[in-house]
Parts: structure tokens; sequence; C-alpha cells
């Protein structure tokens, strides 16, 4: 009943204002010209009323009082254009052209273009489209070119802070693991607009994540105009991939529709390392993974305007996988005069077939023309994955001669995720401040069945003891109002709450285990902004944040890996808090100082533990730290040349902490972090349609939580070359020159010491073709829809 309240007392009739809406485009031969002025004054004093600068395709919307002004447009290049408006109510202006200066000079061109790196108030902007590292790739190699970013062993994080989550589009994915970046794998670059990187989100985003957001903004057509892209890639590596990908864009009148399909065919390859000191001798493992690329996926958007004011549509996002799976793992067993024993050798296959479907019903309406409006979302989510695994681990000899057969396992686990979730946001303009406001309801359920077979004597039999079928579900209900109000010419504040409220069941129908666990909290936003001159812009802002359990941390079963590791969940796992607080320096929009702290109460993460006397490696899942991380971040950008534009960032971090959980048998890893980037683009002909890229990272050597981690580096190198007047573009580089960037991370577990190094292919070459066609009046816009908080965990 609550909640039904609180929908309905969402869009009830608001209360009129005074002010009326003038809005239009700036064009000039059609195309929309961004950060154009716009402002109106009033005759007699020539005052300024009111002012703006367009958007990216060239809109703006003005608010004023009723009265006649003079509308005024101007740009460098352009003739100013100025009209005498009598405003009385809402007026449109369809599209205002201009002209260019008569006096300009002879082959002189002026181009508006974004630069690879932004900083905003509250979000560091990497704007993909104009980075050639990405171009061919996927989002998980955007990610890995974003400033800042490091995708390693699975996890998405950000340099000098704890974990980030990943949206799509403005919607959270609830993934985790190897499920994300499998899906992220699924997303051409091509298409991705820009990656923003928000670390102090609004109240009106989720408060999910420790550090922050990563948003993935698609691309989308341009008002009246078609489009389609095909694109070609090869990657070699280790072993090499194909992937086709198609790009189709509708927008005229009424009706905007985008179709997308990509697949990929090939494998990967994964190598992880890992030794374990134990004092009888040392355990060395490689362990060699490849992984079938081979998936298809598409994405599906429909847009219908009902009139001037109202929108609805529909968003689709569908893939299938099959990243089936051959490892092999080798096992030296060492004595104490440092000679090996014995090997333990494993062989593995999996059949691994995985779908996840995702569904967005949404509607917009302007209620008036003084900013109100209300937007709607109804989202569902599915993911859905089956494997097969059959492994044996046999004891050999050092000169490789059999010994016997330790296990032989077939391994079945079926997992179904489902999320329901609606969203309502309104925007309300009044005169003291513009307020928004809105609420959220979120029902997960997912079920995990693994079925665990013997097979040593070929025929299977089911070991109950490891079978087990766990069925979790989680219900979130959220209500957040945002305040933002200029407080003068120079200074600007926004105020936010958010309530979110959430219970969850955990049932092992194995175990006869129920668990069960409930909890609010209140999740406060604060941002205060100074522009002091043209120069010089501070801000301020603070943000609390929650990181949740996934689902298999939750699982309180016990899973192999192989004969001697194992994990298991705990059900008992409680979520960890953030608290946030940046501040950042601006001078002339080239050199950004960021100063930033946070506190981490409560986290988990997975432990290991050694038993000595059976050199058996148990992982589980406990709270067990407290965190505080403070940095300094450094972004400079410079074109010493016309034909050379870099961007540059360093962070300097210190990471403390303290272990309050006694079964953690471990010591604090509490140390510095350093890590620099440069990202330079050149022209490389007159013409200029020949461009390179080179880009470089350094992170040093850094203690957090229970790891050393050591020091590592990336060098890229691509050439792009545009034809046929930019409609074909080939692209090749070769990333990871030097096969430099796994980090080893060592750390001590009662006493034992270990080490752990994935090298996941990062060393690759790629070359990849591009054809547009259509006309071209390309502009990125995006929207955010509403399952944000629930597709992020379903890594299971």
């Amino acid at each position: 009943m609550f909640r039904i309240k609180v929908m309905i007392f969402l869009i009830l009739p608001f209360i009129g204002l005074s002010q009326v809406e003038i809005k239009g485009k700036i064009t000039y031969k059609s195309e929309p010209i961004p950060f154009a002025n716009v402002f109106l004054t009033v005759p007699e004093s020539e005052t300024i009323a009111a002012g703006t600068i367009t958007n990216e395709d060239g809109s703006f919307v003005l608010q004023v009082e009723e009265g006649r002004y003079n509308l005024t447009v101007s740009f460098l290049g352009f003739k100013e254009w100025t009209k005498e408006v009598q405003v009385d109510g809402e007026m449109i202006f369809e599209n205002i052209e201009l002209e260019e200066e008569d006096n300009r000079l002879d082959e002189v061109v002026l181009v508006s273009k974004k630069k690879i790196i932004e900083r905003k108030v509250d979000r560091l902007v990497f704007n993909v489209e104009n980075s050639i590292s990405a171009s061919g790739g996927d989002a998980v190699d955007a990610l890995r070119v974003a400033p800042g970013i490091r995708v390693q062993n699975d996890e998405i994080t950000m340099i000098g802070k704890s974990g980030m989550r990943v949206l799509v589009d403005g919607r959270l994915m609830q993934l985790t693991g190897d499920e994300l970046t499998n899906f992220l794998s699924t997303i051409s670059a091509d298409d991705i607009k820009s990656i923003e990187i928000i670390t102090n989100p609004p109240a009106k985003y989720e408060a999910e994540g420790n550090s922050g957001l990563i948003n993935i903004i698609f691309k989308k057509g341009a008002r009246n105009s078609w489009n389609n892209a095909i694109s070609l890639t090869y990657n070699q590596a280790p072993y090499d991939y194909y992937a086709l990908r198609n790009n189709f864009t509708y927008n005229k009148d009424r009706v905007k529709l985008l179709v997308n399909l990509n697949s990929r065919l090939g494998d990967y390859q994964e190598i992880e390392e890992m030794d374990v000191f134990y004092p009888d001798g040392l355990w060395k493992t490689e362990l060699k993974r490849v992984i079938q690329q081979k998936y298809f996926s598409g994405r599906l958007e429909f847009d219908y305007e009902l009139g001037e004011r109202s929108t609805i549509g529909i968003q689709y996002i569908g893939t299938i996988l099959e990243p089936d799976i051959r490892d092999k793992s080798n096992t030296e067993i060492f004595n104490t005069s440092n000679t090996i024993d014995s090997l333990l050798v494993t062989n593995g296959f999996a059949d691994d077939n995985t779908s996840n479907h995702s569904l967005n019903l949404h509607y917009n309406t302007q209620l008036d023309t003084l900013g109100r409006k209300i937007s709607v979302d109804l989202d569902y989510f599915n993911y859905d994955s089956s494997q097969d695994r059959d492994f044996v681990t046999n004891s050999v000899t050092s000169t490789n001669q059999f010994l016997n057969t330790i296990t032989a396992q077939n391994n079945i686990i079926d997992q179904d995720f489902i999320n329901y979730s609606a969203r309502i946001d309104v925007e309300h303009p009044f005169s003291f401040a513009n307020i928004s406001y809105g609420a959220k309801y979120s029902f997960i359920n997912n079920e995990n069945a693994p079925k665990y077979f013997e097979i040593m004597n070929g025929t299977p039999v089911m070991d109950t003891n490891l079978s087990d079928e766990f069925e979790y579900e989680e219900e979130t209900s959220a209500i957040y109002i945002n305040a933002s109000r200029d407080l003068s010419e120079k200074w600007k504040a926004q105020l936010g709450l958010r309530y979110e409220n959430t219970d969850t069941e955990g049932i092992s129908k194995t175990l006869n285990q129920v668990n069960k666990n409930s909890y609010a909290k209140l999740f406060p936003t604060f941002y205060l902004s100074y522009a002091m001159n043209d120069n010089n812009a501070f801000s301020f802002s603070y943000g609390k944040r929650i990181n949740r359990p996934s689902y298999a941390f939750l699982n309180p079963f016990r899973f192999y890996t192989n004969s001697n590791i194992y994990s298991e969940g705990n059900p008992f796992l409680q979520p960890s808090f953030t608290d946030n607080l940046e501040f950042t320096h601006i001078y002339k929009n080239k050199l950004t100082t960021n100063l930033y702290a946070s506190i981490t109460t409560d986290g988990f993460g997975p432990v290991s533990s050694v038993n000595e006397a059976t050199n058996e490696q148990i992982i589980t899942r406990e709270n067990f730290y407290n965190l505080y991380n403070y940095g300094l971040t450094e972004t400079f950008t410079f074109s010493p040349f016309t034909w050379w534009d870099s961007q540059n960032t360093g962070n300097l971090s210190y990471s403390y902490t303290d272990f309050y959980n006694n079964n953690v048998d471990a010591e604090e890893q509490n140390g510095f972090g350093f890590y620099i980037a440069t990202y330079n683009t050149f022209i490389l002909n007159k013409a200029k349609t020949l461009t390179g890229q080179i880009n470089y990272w350094y992170s040093g050597p850094s203690k957090t939580l229970l790891y050393q981690n050591s020091d590592a580096f990336n060098v890229d190198l691509v050439v792009k070359y545009n034809m046929l007047d930019n409609n074909l573009q080939a692209t090749m580089g070769m990333y990871d020159v030097f096969n430099t960037s796994p980090v080893k991370n060592t750390y001590f577990i009662n006493n034992v010491r270990q080490t752990y190094q994935m090298f996941p292919s990062n060393q690759y070459f790629r070359l990849s073709l591009l054809y547009k066609f259509g006309n071209k009046k390309i502009n990125a816009q995006n929207r955010s829809t509403g399952n944000e908080e629930e597709r992020r965990r379903a890594g299971l």
C-alpha cells in the first residue's frame, strides 16, 4: 500500500508557474550547431533576460516571463542572428539557419570537435566515438582504454578506488565477473557514443557501487535521417576471432527506429598462474583456458511521438552465447629440496549455453512549457545459463609417468535469473529551485541448481553431498528527491536524498537452510560549485553508496574448482557502505585537479585459507574490513601543434585497511599507489584522412586489502584511414605491445605465501573495416531506462 500511495503522489497534477518556454534549433546547411550562444534581451535596456548554449543536436530551451524581447544567436565564424519577438505563450523556432562570416580566410574550416576526455562537475566523459583505439573492438576493449579504468580478472575498477558498477544506457547491469564481461563483449565499441565515469552519482541513480558508476551510452540516429553502418573485425592473439556487426537507424517524423546486430566467431585464451608456498614445498599451478567466442546479439529500439510533448517506446537487448571452455591445468608439487616430486594434471571441457533478454517499456511526457516532466519505465530482465563440465585430475611423476586418477567428475550447473522493476521520475521546477523526485520498485528471483556426478568408473553417480538447489529472492523499494539551485551568478548547489529498503531470502533446499535479511538506509548526496572567473572553477561533492553481495557470495554450498581447491558462499553476508568526498578545481578547461577520500565500512570479499595438513585451499566470503582510500588525480590536455592532441592523467593514492574479523588470518596491506596515462592523437597527412594514436599507461606497485600488487604498463599503437568521403574507415592496431599489462598479486594467508597472475590475451593485433551509408545527419542522443539496480549481481 505504501508503494501505491507513493506512485499516486508522484503523478498528481502540478501547480502552474508564470514563466513560458521558447525553444528551437540552430543549424548551418541543415546541420546542427552545438554550443552556440542563445539569449533574450530587453529592448529598452539591453539587459539579458535569459540565456543558454545549444545542445549537441543544436536545440535550445529558454524560460522567460511574457513580454517583448530581442532573440539573439551567435557563434564564432557566423553572422549574428537577431529577431524581435513578442512572448505571449510557448514559441517554437523549428530551424534558425546561420550564415558564415563573409571575411573568413580561404581554406579555413571551423570544426566543433569533442575531446577524447572531458571533465564535468560530477563525472569524467570518455568520448569513445573520437578514440580510434576502440575502433573495431567491443565494450570491454573500450573500458580498457578509458582513462583510469582497469579491467582485470573479470573485475572492473577505477585506479586508486574500489569496485564500480556498470550501466548501459542508464541501466545498471545485474551481472558480475565473467558474466558481465561476456555480455559487454557482445557490444560493439563502434556503437558507443561515450563512457561516463560518475564517481558521485546524484540521488536519481541507484545507490549501488562503492566508487560510483560507469555509464555506457549508445549512439542513436538524428531526426529526419536514416543511416546504416556495417563493420568487419579481425583479432589475432594466441587465437583469433572474427566479428561482424550491422547498425541501422531510421528517424523520421514521429518514428525513431534502431536495429543492431552483432556476431563473433573464434577463440580466446586465458592463462592463470598460481603459486602456493606450503611449508613442505611449493605447489606451482598453470591453468590455460581456451574460450569459444561464439555469440549472436541484437538490439531493437522503437520510439513513437504521441504528440508534441509525449513519447512512448520499447527497447529490447538480447544475446545468445556458446562460450564453451577447453581447460588444462598443471600443478607442479615441489619438495623441501625444491625438486619436483609429482604433478597434478587436470583436463576439462565445459559445454556452456547462455542467453539474456532485456525488455524496457518507457513513456515520457512534458506536462507544460515550464519544464515539468514525467517519465515511466517498466523493465524485465532474464539471464539463463547452463554449463555441463567434465574434468579429470591425474597424478603423474616428474617424468610424466601416470600414477593414479585423483578425481573424475561431471558438473552440471543450471542458473535462471529474473528481474521485474518499475520506475517513475518527475522533474518539477519551482521559482526557488529545480526539484526532481521519483520512486522505484524491483523484484529479483534467482535459482541455481548445481549437480555433481562422480564418473571414475564410467557410470555417472550423483554426489548428493555436493549437489544443491539454491533460490534467492530480493525485493527493493526506493524513493528519492533532488533539488538544485543557482545561489548566485557564480555559486550553484544541489542536494539529494535517496531511501532504499531491501528484503532478501536465500533458500538452500539441499541443506534445508533459510536465511532472511532486511535493511533500510538513507543515501544523501550534496554538490556545490563556484565559478570564480573564466579560468577557474571549483566544486565539492559528497555521496553515500552501498555494495550488496552477489548471489553466488550468499550461496552456502561448496563448489570445487579441482581436487584441492573449493569455494563456498556465506548467507550471513551484510552489505558494505561507502562515503565518498571529492574536491575539484578546473583551470582554463585544460587542467583538472581532483582530491578525493572514501571510507568503506563492513567491506566483504573472498578470503582464502590453507589447510596445511591436506594442502587444500579454501575460499570463503566474509565481512572483514574497513577501508580508507585517499587520492589526488591530475588531468591535463594540450595541443603542442595543430596536428597533435595530448590528454594526460596522473593519480597518487593511499590505501589503509583495518581487518576486524578474527576468521581472517592475514595481514593488512597498506600503502601508496601511483598511476599515469597519456593518450595522444596525431593527424598524419594534409587531407586529415590518416590519423594515429599512441596510448601509454603505467601503474606502480601498490598495496590494498590483502594484496601486494606489482607494477605494470601498457602501450597501444593504432592508425586509422578514412576513405570515400569518410564513408569507409580502416583501422589497424597493436595493443599491449610488450605484453606487460597483467598485474601480479601477492598475499599471505595463515602465514602461507601465495601469488596469482592472469594473462587474458591483452596483447593482440586488430584490423577493422567500417562502411557507412545513408544521409549522415548523425547526432548522438541517449535515454536512461528503468532497471538500473537489478542487472548487476547475476554473476552468480
